[in-house]
């Protein structure tokens, strides 16, 4: 692995990576529609518009794999969502097939399965229940990653990342928490394991409350470093500050569920 592409390097979890990664693998291509404002002399840069499959194409040329954080990363109107994370996400596995990249690491989401209640642990193994537009991105994003990797060759890991955080901010965040250290152990494993054909993992670290059974990143060597109960305490002081939400307490995916529901098929309790 000579060679990685990053997408979304001007986001928040791209700005971590950019610390973290560095020095891992000899050459590192970021990408973003702009540039981070704190790109150092020694990154290379790439400007790209997810939705045009040509610029795609140019910064994934010469890459042997390509960690996919790029996109709309929160609920949104139809169109922002279908131009950054479905035309975009295509575009993206697309420009890696004519390309020959070997591996793709796709940065899913927890969304994917928002409407599972809490009081249910959930493998990677069950039928979706996106919680948004969102969330519907990134389930059409593994769709089209098994696609890629079953038609077409490429290995394909996707992290149904949690909540990428120096530590869980209040009660969901701790049984979803990922700390970065813990998401760049996954992203290696996506890139570097000799027996990666096409895995989901959940992207979350060693959190005693979560909802997940994260065995398929176990299988694969992952031992997360870091502990969602080292933080209980501070996740309990953030909790004071948030309003009753009994829809979106009820279910995985939080406040995503509530944002315009009605009527689901599935109440939450009163």
């Amino acid at each position: 692995m000579k060679t990685v592409l990053v997408t979304g390097a001007s986001g928040g979890v791209g700005a971590r990576l950019r610390r973290l990664l560095k020095g891992v693998y000899p050459q590192i291509r970021w990408s973003d529609l702009r540039a981070p404002a704190d790109l150092a002399k020694d990154e290379e840069f790439v400007a790209a518009d997810l939705s045009d499959l040509n610029a795609v194409e140019k910064a994934v040329d010469g890459v042997q794999g390509i960690v996919h954080l790029g996109g709309y990363s929160i609920e949104g109107p139809w169109e922002t969502i279908l131009q950054s994370n479905i035309v975009g996400t295509y575009n993206l596995f697309e420009a890696a097939r004519k390309k020959r990249v070997g591996r793709v690491v796709f940065a899913s989401s927890n969304h994917t399965v928002g409407f599972y209640p809490r009081r249910r642990r959930i493998g990677t193994d069950v039928t979706l229940r996106p919680d948004t537009r969102y969330g519907v991105s990134k389930a059409f994003g593994e769709a089209v990653g098994s696609l890629y990797a079953y038609k077409h060759g490429i290995r394909v890991t996707c992290l149904r990342i949690g909540n990428v955080a120096e530590e869980p901010a209040d009660m969901r965040r701790m049984s979803i928490w990922l700390h970065p250290e813990d998401l760049v152990q996954l992203i290696r494993i996506g890139l570097e394991h000799p027996d990666i054909r096409f895995e989901v993992f959940y992207g979350a670290s060693d959190n005693e409350r979560a909802w997940w059974d994260n065995a398929s990143a176990f299988r694969h060597g992952y031992k997360p470093m870091h502990r969602s109960e080292a933080h209980l305490d501070k996740a309990i002081a953030g909790q004071t500050t948030l309003p009753a939400d009994p829809i979106g307490d009820w279910y995985e995916g939080g406040p995503f569920c509530n944002d315009e529901f009605k009527n689901g098929v599935e109440r939450a309790p009163d």
